[in-house]
């Protein structure tokens, strides 16, 4: 007796998607509806309705009273520095496992990158190590929610009001992300968000906003974010140094429609995540992600390759994953400090064992909204077999 069921065809690749979220029709229709519209006689990309727009719904998403949308979360994260009056002699804290720029805007005015450890649990920064690394020039913290995995909002609120000292949140893996069931956009002086490509919402590859429930720095970042500008008065005014941070009209256009989108994308991938768990929860070779359940932002999956139980190394896993099996990994991240353009930045690693560890064993695997359940078998077989095929090497 036949059947009409599609045979399912054997998985032999699975690459690392550069678009991390759901790129769909509406999205397109948006795009093009703003390009369409520019090419009308007298057409054009400004005003920006969209703008608000879109600012206004990141802000209800992210639970924050104030949103500004620019360019990434570099520039939001230099922004924040800026706006803190952030100079030469001053300590800025943050974390040596995460993306550069969350460094390197402190080092772009001059002041010292002091590193402190993460903990072993999430990998997001420490509060505990944080407390040991203040001093009387520290003037901002940053703390990253690493993955999409909240990080200790409320050890870091507390944190702040006994010593003053203004946290700013990386916030790039954490649209949705949730603390104690709250969004996470209210937290600290600011949060800044990317919407770069491989993020779950994407604003046409680049993109990134700042949030803040504090209305003076709000303003005062939005200022700077387009040229100095006050919009607003019989008159224009030009009130501070500031620059051109500004998303484009069919990036804010796909921003709107993206956000829609947030929640339903964060789903199926913490669904996809939490399938992994299941898959790979019998070998001791690596250390799972911890806290995958609702309130994560579910960015990334990444595990551990746990170097007290086996020999065999982070790299040597990824590349024997790619030449046998195909299947693409990333690393999220190499420790800050290991980057070529940190010889020219005045920094302090010292006390950061814990992140020093991780950075040689973090192996982010291909899991994303778009994987399909056979997909993550394959994966999670190779690993197994890689692992095992290594061992006897």
């Amino acid at each position: 007796m036949s059947s009409n069921a599609p045979v399912e065809q054997p998985i032999t690749a699975v690459p690392f998607l550069a678009l991390g979220g759901l790129f769909e029709a509406d999205d397109v229709a948006a795009a093009n509806k703003v390009v369409q519209a520019a090419s009308l006689d007298g057409g054009n990309f400004f005003p920006l309705p969209e703008e608000k727009q879109f600012q206004d719904a990141l802000a209800a998403h992210e639970g924050s009273t104030h949103a500004i949308s620019v360019n990434s979360c570099g520039t939001a994260l230099d922004l924040c520095m800026m706006a803190l009056g952030i100079k030469p002699g001053d300590e800025v804290i943050t974390t040596p496992l995460t993306f550069v720029c969350t460094a390197t805007c402190a080092a772009a005015q001059g002041a010292k990158v002091v590193f402190a450890d993460v903990d072993p649990q999430t990998l997001c920064l420490s509060p505990e190590a944080t407390r040991k690394k203040i001093t009387s020039r520290t003037k901002a913290i940053i703390p990253v929610h690493f993955t999409g995995l909240s990080a200790d909002i409320g050890a870091f609120d507390a944190i702040s009001r006994e010593t003053g000292v203004p946290v700013i949140y990386d916030a790039a893996h954490a649209v949705g992300t949730r603390y104690k069931g709250n969004p996470i956009g209210a937290a600290g002086k600011a949060s800044c968000y990317s919407f770069q490509s491989n993020k779950n919402i994407t604003t046409l590859g680049e993109g990134g906003a700042i949030t803040s429930n504090d209305p003076a720095f709000a303003e005062l970042v939005r200022q700077k974010k387009t040229f100095g500008y006050v919009y607003g008065g019989p008159k224009l005014r030009v009130v501070t140094v500031g620059f051109n941070y500004r998303m484009t009209k069919p990036q804010l256009a796909v921003g709107i429609t993206q956000i829609a989108k947030a929640q339903r994308v964060i789903a199926r991938k913490l669904q996809n995540m939490q399938t992994m768990q299941r898959l790979l929860q019998s070998v001791p070779e690596l250390i799972l992600p911890v806290g995958v359940e609702p309130g994560h932002g579910a960015h990334l999956y990444v595990v551990r390759v746990n170097s007290q139980k086996t020999s065999i190394t982070r790299d040597a896993l990824a590349a024997h994953l790619k030449s046998s099996y195909a299947v693409g990994t990333a690393i999220h991240y190499p420790a800050v400090w290991d980057w070529e353009a940190m010889k020219e930045v005045d920094f302090d690693r010292t006390n950061c064992e814990v992140a020093d560890r991780a950075c040689r064993e973090v192996l982010t695997l291909p899991v994303f909204a778009q994987s399909t359940e056979a997909q993550m078998r394959y994966v999670a077989e190779s690993l197994k077999k890689s692992l095992a095929e290594l061992c006897v090497a």
